[in-house]
């Protein structure tokens, strides 16, 4: 899309939904800003925070708070969900992709939720995001902008699972090789490939329980002062999440103990290695010993003027190495 001839900078999409209607209407790029102010129904915005733009486009077509004009146009990497003003704001994880393949890089989503509009605001396209849009292209319903969040975070949950899956089939081969029997040099080969798992799991699990704990809190607001269904919603994402949530965790605890046990195979290499060390050197001092004693220059050194003092200086050795 090319952001710089369209009248609404920095739009990605834009759909308005029309009461009672399943169908939702999209907006199309070279659409007046004008245009996205006037009509009945809410709207949901998705724009591209590359475009310097964006910020006064949002304060141009919604009356946001502060904060929420802050969250929508930051580069947070922290998950975050805020109750004010009527308004739901803050900020989701997700999933990055590229134009031809999904990538396991983890992505930030901002959004803000009022009972006429949603704004949603990304950095780099994001794989659940574009699964609502597909979602909502295929007539689903969403009566409430409200709603529309809700699903937000349902295809971030199917997301995470469908990665959990595919990080536990990860670790089956490399727990197969590890418990397998090529031993050490297994564990030698596999712990590289299970860092960067390990690494992804961390995060993930701590970006949910932080998810689970702001949606708890903002799930205990008053009625009054969310959204029409948001308490519905909130209580709703919290059961998805803890359970997916969960499956995490065992993950975590898996690759935890398989990181011990890949450390457990190496450190036993490493002190065999150095027991074998030990006897090489046990060996080689006694006739290092007899080297060196030879090799004084001193006076009366014994078998320095007889024929056969260099065999007897290597028999010596010989004894010494028999007798360690």
């Amino acid at each position: 899309m090319n952001l710089i001839s369209t009248e609404i900078p920095g739009l990605v999409w834009a759909y308005r939904f029309m009461p009672g209607d399943s169908r939702c209407l999209r907006i199309a790029a070279d659409a007046s800003i004008q245009s996205l102010m006037q009509g009945e129904g809410w709207l949901w915005l998705h724009l591209a925070l590359s475009d310097a733009r964006t910020p006064s486009l949002i304060e141009r077509i919604a009356s946001v708070p502060q904060a929420a004009l802050a969250t929508l146009t930051s580069h947070d990497t922290q998950a975050a969900v805020t109750v004010s003003d009527d308004m739901i704001h803050g900020t989701l994880v997700d999933f990055e992709r590229t134009f031809d393949a999904e990538t396991k890089t983890i992505g930030w989503l901002h959004f803000a939720v009022t009972e006429k509009i949603i704004i949603t605001t990304r950095l780099h396209p994001l794989r659940s995001i574009d699964r609502v849009k597909a979602a909502i292209e295929k007539n689903a319903r969403c009566g409430r902008p409200i709603d529309l969040f809700e699903m937000m975070v349902v295809e971030f949950q199917r997301t995470l699972i469908s990665l959990v899956l595919e990080l536990t089939e990860d670790l089956n081969i490399i727990e197969d090789e590890v418990y397998g029997e090529a031993g050490q040099a297994a564990g030698r080969n596999s712990q590289p490939r299970l860092a960067p798992l390990r690494r992804t799991v961390v995060r993930l699990h701590r970006h949910l329980r932080t998810l689970l704990a702001l949606l708890r809190r903002a799930g205990t607001s008053e009625e009054d002062e969310v959204p029409a269904g948001f308490l519905d919603v909130a209580e709703r994402l919290t059961d998805r999440l803890e359970a997916v949530d969960r499956d995490v965790f065992a993950l975590q605890e898996r690759a935890r103990l398989l990181h011990e046990e890949i450390d457990s195979k190496l450190s036993s290499e490493t002190n065999r290695h150095l027991y074998i060390l030990s006897l090489m050197t046990a060996f080689l001092l006694p006739p290092t010993l007899v080297t060196g004693f030879f090799g004084m220059n001193t006076s009366s050194l014994p078998f320095a003027g007889g024929l056969h003092g260099t065999a007897m200086a290597g028999l010596f050795i010989l004894l010494s190495t028999g007798l360690a």
